[in-house]
């Protein structure tokens, strides 16, 4: 059985916010408030190195915007995450793999690969 790796990113699905997102990331890159997205993805399209690592990852990645795991997540203390955080599910347990303020100290989406592995090895 794969092991679920839970990515959530520090924005919100609704089209309103995913369009302020995407001009920001164009016009103000250095002031984006999700670091994740900024390793993960250019402008345009999802980085080549973190869509290689990903495809041939022996985990299931789940991709959410913030406001989908707290309506997910309910009855769990969602508040106890920052955003945007990787999280490793274990039957009903969220374990934090990489946490917000990891990723600002992060260059690169080698730097995320490299810390991912050493955690799930």
């Amino acid at each position: 059985m794969k092991r679920t790796i839970i990515i959530i990113y520090n924005a919100d699905s609704d089209i309103w916010s995913k369009s302020l997102d995407f001009a920001h990331k164009i016009i103000s890159p250095s002031s984006y408030s999700c670091n994740l997205c900024s390793l993960t993805h250019g402008n345009f399209s999802e980085n080549k190195i973190w869509k290689e690592f990903r495809e041939f990852a022996p985990y299931e990645f789940v991709f959410k915007y913030k406001d989908e795991l707290m309506e997910e997540i309910k009855g769990i203390e969602y508040q106890k995450f920052q955003f945007p955080v990787i999280l490793e599910q274990k039957g009903n347990i969220l374990n934090v793999l990489v946490s917000a303020n990891e990723f600002s100290l992060m260059n690169s989406a080698e730097d995320l690969i490299e810390t991912l592995r050493k955690r799930l090895a």
